[in-house]
């Protein structure tokens, strides 16, 4: 184990894991790679519905929906937070329309550095981050240039 490598493990509460939610999905709306941090609040969310830690509420209409078509998405409350996640068919059957994103509800502020949320529902889901070999950085090598008449073949 690396000395500047610190294991400071989290309890993974039901309000811990709100507030690594809250963190996850604040920091997806403005990332690079959204994609990860969405497909990991969305495990972490369902296995908190399977675990009885959080409870789908109803359906809200989407604020922003793909193509321009009315969309839907599950409120789930976790803990003291509120969440959206994409719904089943099952939940369109079992849960109630509640109409438009009420605006004048908000989630309780928290901070919390974004790489320790990311390992506390990494570690809850056991969902790991794929690392693209794509994305390494290449190492420069100088050009190499022909002395004149010299031939390139």
């Amino acid at each position: 184990m690396n000395s500047h490598e610190r294991t400071t493990s989290i309890n993974t509460t039901t309000q811990n894991l709100a507030r690594a939610l809250f963190t996850v999905n604040r920091h997806a709306k403005t990332a690079t790679n959204p994609k990860f941090l969405y497909n990991l609040k969305r495990q972490a969310i369902c296995k908190m519905i399977k675990e009885g830690k959080a409870k789908k509420i109803g359906l809200h209409f989407s604020e922003n929906p793909k193509f321009s078509k009315q969309q839907s998405d599950v409120l789930v409350k976790c803990g003291e937070y509120l969440f959206h996640i994409p719904p089943s068919k099952d939940d369109f059957e079992n849960l109630t329309h509640l109409g438009q994103l009420d605006h004048s509800t908000r989630n309780p502020n928290y901070r919390m550095p974004l790489n320790q949320a990311k390992k506390l529902l990494q570690q809850y889901t056991g969902f790991k981050e794929k690392t693209d070999s794509k994305h390494k950085k290449s190492t420069y090598t100088k050009p190499v240039f022909k002395k004149l008449g010299d031939s390139f073949f």
